[in-house]
């Protein structure tokens, strides 16, 4: 039988703590994590991979160097290409899928 995931079970088993992601599902070479942003996370990059946010709760930006900030709410997703530097932040508690390679570290380059 195929899984159904509930995104409120992921929620909670995040328990509230910022930054921390946890896996929700694999498909191929990639995996879609779930994390609470809460504030500002540090500027990096990823050199092979690109990154896609999906926001289900709450607000974020993303800032990024030498081009316009994104800023992502309820229903909204961006992709950064690889290469590009990036730093999310959050505008209150917010929940965010991250579509990424398997192989994709959460804390960048």
């Amino acid at each position: 039988m195929l899984p159904i995931i509930n995104l409120e079970d992921k929620i909670k088993e995040i328990g509230g703590k910022p930054w921390s992601p946890v896996e929700v599902a694999r498909i191929n070479d990639q995996v879609v994590r779930m994390a609470l942003l809460e504030g500002e996370y540090h500027w990096h990059k990823h050199k092979n991979e690109d990154e896609l946010f999906y926001v289900i709760k709450g607000k974020i930006v993303i800032q990024l160097k030498d081009q316009p900030n994104i800023t992502l709410s309820e229903g909204q997703m961006a992709v950064v290409p690889k290469g590009v530097e990036h730093c999310p932040k959050s505008l209150g508690p917010s929940y965010v899928l991250m579509f990424e390679p398997s192989v994709l570290k959460s804390k960048g380059d």
